[in-house]
């Protein structure tokens, strides 16, 4: 005789819907269920399972929850009657509030009416019907470990609410959105359908064996991932100071190449030579590299002063590159020539700085700490430098096999190991913050993230609960010209998953990091959560998100001025900017389209722009870069506005 293992002591159960509650029995058998004494029976199936349903009750508790039949009786106590969210995705979601900011007696003060699960299930394809975890009271260490944007958001809405809350964290990081949709639901999909059989035809044929198969992702880097030939560029002098790089390409940088014509994999040396004030002659300096996107080897006037590779651990494209240069490295007429070998085997490339300080990264500094470390310090390495191809391995997709039967990221897997076995508890809506790890597939994104809420909303048969997204935080560099961005197509598609009734949107474009794919601020996050879910979910009034595009029209001016272009908004009431200047960070195009930053203002709950240049101006874009840095328009509850461009395709 068994309860499923989400009815627990300390359970919180969903308010005023009709609440379910499942276990096993020896087959045929009578079961009977109380739950705060009102009594329920069922016969088991033949395979053992029986489920029963009570009536919708009001918060409250605690209660008691038990279940009897002649082979046994099972007791929970402390359960709660109230408001239960679930909070997915990957690791900004699973980012636990003691790795974040603030964490304080604020932050960490007892709740003991909310409740915490964080669901630790291993990857496995067969769909699992068990949670592995365990509900605890939020007590300060209990909140210390869980979900940072869930402990914010869920003490947002229990103040606000004064019911208990119930918090289930099934998140999993660096995991692609494919994995948490269910195996039925991405086969809708071509996009899908595809990866579903390519990765079950490789997993399940019977002649695997005679195939190259690998242990693990690392394995399949190690020998299944192109290897470097060997360094053909230092024979011949590439890292050398007066080796002569005037027929090499320029690339502006932070970047990566692919963002740059190369769209494969493969090994690229950057050189620039720069010459330092008379002031640092003779001094140790110091090279910032930012992060370099996955190995380097970095050359300061033809000696090596630095460099990461496989023995440094798999987290070296994420890891700032700070290298020592020794006086004696410093040409006597200031000059520093500077070459970086880079090498990646899979998915992006280049260096691309970030990782430290803002303003640090990228440059030459003399050796002091961080913060006493100012402009007149640093020279900066930011622009253009020169750049060749030295080893070109074409567009390297990893083998499905790289992914093997347990990783996380094999299609539908975290459906079957982490959704599946929370169905059918009730709650009351979904927290998403996911999307970095699809990055690089906007248009897909559009149509998946749309499944996977329409995916859960069947699985659950609760209707169109809530389903709120956190969209995708400024990241990376922040460029000084108008660009094409992957981020900011992947902040369009999760946008657009609105068009979905009742669903919600917090934009991070404000609380990012420019050197950090984990920004610490997760209280921004998950008030702003909280601000949607009670102004639309619970109906308390105020204003859910910041300024949403709504439509456009290009308006006609005085002979000889340029026509200006009005963007409208839903949400938009008090519309400013953040620090009171000119709307920043807006772009227009006219027939040529080529993006140039515009002059704008507001008027009223619009958006206008302008350039005296562009005629008529065929679209706008606002925000659009991976890193919007300065982007300010808000509204009067000083929510940012969602970044969007009007020629959306």
């Amino acid at each position: 005789m068994r309860l499923a293992s989400l009815f627990q002591d300390h359970a919180v159960l969903q308010r005023d819907l009709p609440i379910p509650v499942w276990g096993s029995a020896a087959p045929g058998e009578r079961v009977t269920v109380t739950l705060a004494g009102e009594t329920a029976r069922v016969a088991a199936a033949d395979d053992g399972r029986w489920l029963v349903r009570f009536r919708a009750r009001p918060a409250g508790g605690p209660f008691e929850l038990a279940a009897e039949s002649a082979s046994g009786r099972v007791v929970v106590r402390d359960l709660l009657v109230g408001e239960v969210w679930l909070c997915s995705g990957q690791s900004n979601m699973e980012w636990t509030l003691n790795r974040s900011k603030p964490f304080d007696e604020v932050a960490t003060a007892p709740m003991p009416e909310v409740r915490l699960l964080t669901v630790q299930n291993p990857a496995r394809l067969v769909r699992q019907a068990e949670v592995v975890g365990r509900w605890e009271v939020a007590t300060p260490e209990a909140l210390a470990a869980f979900s940072a944007v869930g402990c914010w958001f869920g003490r947002r809405i229990h103040a606000e609410l004064g019911v208990p809350v119930g918090l289930i964290c099934t998140a999993w990081g660096g995991t692609r959105i494919q994995a948490w949709i269910s195996r039925e639901a991405l086969m809708q999909d071509l996009l899908g359908l595809d990866e579903i059989a390519k990765f079950e035809g490789e997993v399940f044929d019977p002649t695997l064996p005679q195939k190259e198969t690998y242990a693990d992702y690392a394995d399949w880097e190690k020998r299944g991932a192109p290897q470097d030939a060997g360094n053909r560029g230092l024979a011949e002098g590439w890292a050398a100071p007066g080796f002569a790089d005037g027929s090499w390409q320029t690339m502006p940088l932070p970047s990566r190449w692919q963002s740059h014509g190369h769209p494969g994999s493969g090994v690229f040396w950057f050189r620039r030579t720069v010459v330092v004030p008379p002031a640092w002659r003779g001094r140790d300096l110091t090279l910032r590299l930012g992060m370099v996107d996955k190995h380097d080897d970095t050359w300061v006037n033809g000696e090596r002063v630095g460099g990461l590779s496989w023995a440094d651990g798999p987290m070296t494209w994420a890891t700032p590159r700070v290298y020592p240069v020794p006086a004696r490295l410093v040409a006597a007429d200031g000059s520093v020539a500077i070459a970086v070998r880079v090498r990646s085997h899979v998915y992006h490339g280049g260096i691309i700085g970030g990782g430290e300080k803002p303003g640090m990264s990228l440059g030459l500094t003399l050796p002091l700490p961080d913060e006493e470390t100012d402009a007149t310090d640093r020279l900066s390495l930011v622009g253009e430098w020169r750049y060749t191809v030295e080893q070109d391995w074409g567009l390297v997709i990893p083998p499905t096999t790289a992914w093997g039967a347990e990783d996380q990221n094999s299609p539908a897997i975290l459906f079957a190991s982490r959704v599946a076995p929370l169905l059918p508890f009730a709650l009351r809506g979904v927290l998403w913050y996911q999307g970095e790890s699809n990055a690089s597939e906007a248009r897909a994104y559009r149509r998946l993230m749309r499944t996977l809420i329409g995916d859960w909303r069947r699985a659950w048969g609760q209707g169109d609960f809530p389903f709120l997204q956190v969209q995708l935080a400024n990241y990376m560099p922040a460029a000084a010209e108008p660009l094409a961005s992957e981020w900011a197509e992947l902040r369009e598609a999760q946008a657009m998953a609105l068009a979905e009734p009742r669903t919600g949107l917090a934009v991070a474009i404000d609380v990012g990091d420019a050197g950090d794919i984990h920004p610490l601020d997760k209280r921004t996050v998950g008030l702003r959560l909280a601000a949607w879910a009670l102004a639309e979910t619970y109906g308390r009034g105020g204003l859910p998100s910041g300024p949403i595009y709504a439509d456009h029209a290009v308006e006609s001016r005085a002979t000889g001025e340029p026509a200006r272009l009005r963007v409208r908004f839903r949400h938009a009431a008090g519309l400013r900017t953040r620090d009171g200047g000119a709307p920043r960070h807006v772009a227009l195009c006219g027939g040529d389209g080529i993006f140039v930053w515009a002059e704008a203002a507001i008027e009223g709950e619009s958006l206008v722009a302008w350039h005296p240049e562009i005629a008529v101006p065929r679209a706008l874009r606002y925000a659009w870069a991976d890193n919007p840095e300065g982007c300010n328009l808000v509204n009067a509850a000083d929510l940012p506005a969602v970044p969007f461009r009007t020629d959306a395709e």
